[in-house]
């Protein structure tokens, strides 16, 4: 793997832009513009989690991490995991300005890429940042996404949703399953309940929070999932498990058939 990881720094294969959105590939990361407290930062919120992270995060979290290669004392390189991610799913980077509509978003998973962006949030900002950082998007998106099955299930998905595009109702019950997965998911391993969701792995507090005796569990459930609205602003209600990553990727099916009813009975 390390010839073919050289080689395809060499090619640099992963410098073109985005398919929908050729502006995009204008953006690259700077590390000219990072300051002392950006650095300052990155370590501060690494070190915090890399901590939490052992007998917490599902092992396929922490497998991904020491495979992303990132460090306390160094912001994540984009280019560099971009690299590795190629080599071990095909993935890429793209980065990005900041939050994206659901169309381009969509459209860089259905192609591969994952969006993120390249700013940091400041000292006074550590415990929560509404609008996702780097920190939240390289540390927490990342490592997940050497997992094949996983990237697999990102890609259905993002299928699924643009077919239903220009379908608000539908990108919002689509925007559930991705909240109580990919953000905020939880997975059954070894007669436990770890942790792969990218939000509560950014975020101290929840972390600690979801695996407590206070949250509520509940059995990943398609119809249950859709039905359930997320908060944006606050711990969430409820977290949802699954026994393994090929579940989530099994469920697509499931998910479009009842996602298609729901739009029947809303008309």
């Amino acid at each position: 793997m390390a010839n073919l990881f050289e080689q395809l720094k060499r090619k640099n294969i992963f410098s073109t832009g985005i398919f929908s959105d050729p502006s995009l590939a204008l953006l690259q990361q700077d590390f000219k513009t990072y300051t002392p407290e950006d650095y300052k930062v990155w370590e501060i919120l690494f070190e915090k989690q890399e901590k939490n992270l052992p007998g917490a995060a599902a092992k396929e979290v922490i497998s991904g991490m020491e495979a992303i290669g990132f460090t306390s004392k160094s912001i994540a390189d984009l280019k560099d995991a971009s690299y590795r991610l190629k080599v071990s799913t095909g993935w890429s980077i793209q980065v990005v300005p900041g939050l994206l509509s659901d169309a381009s978003f969509y459209n860089l998973l259905q192609n591969k890429r994952f969006p993120v962006t390249s700013w940091l949030r400041k000292l006074d900002e550590l415990d929560y940042q509404l609008e996702p950082d780097l920190f939240h998007d390289a540390f927490a998106h990342l490592p997940l996404l050497m997992n094949p099955t996983f990237t697999r299930f990102l890609e259905d998905l993002a299928t699924l949703a643009l077919r239903f595009i220009d379908n608000p109702l539908a990108i919002e019950l689509i925007s559930r399953i991705y909240w109580y997965t990919v953000e905020f998911g939880l997975l059954r391993e070894n007669n436990g309940i770890k942790v792969y969701g990218a939000s509560i792995l950014s975020s101290s507090g929840e972390l600690n929070y979801c695996l407590s005796e206070t949250s509520l569990h509940h059995d990943f459930e398609v119809e249950a999932v859709l039905n359930t609205p997320y908060w944006k602003n606050k711990f969430q209600d409820r977290y949802f498990i699954i026994n393994d990553f090929e579940e989530l990727c099994k469920a697509i099916p499931l998910i479009e058939e009842q996602l298609e009813e729901l739009l029947q009975k809303a008309g």
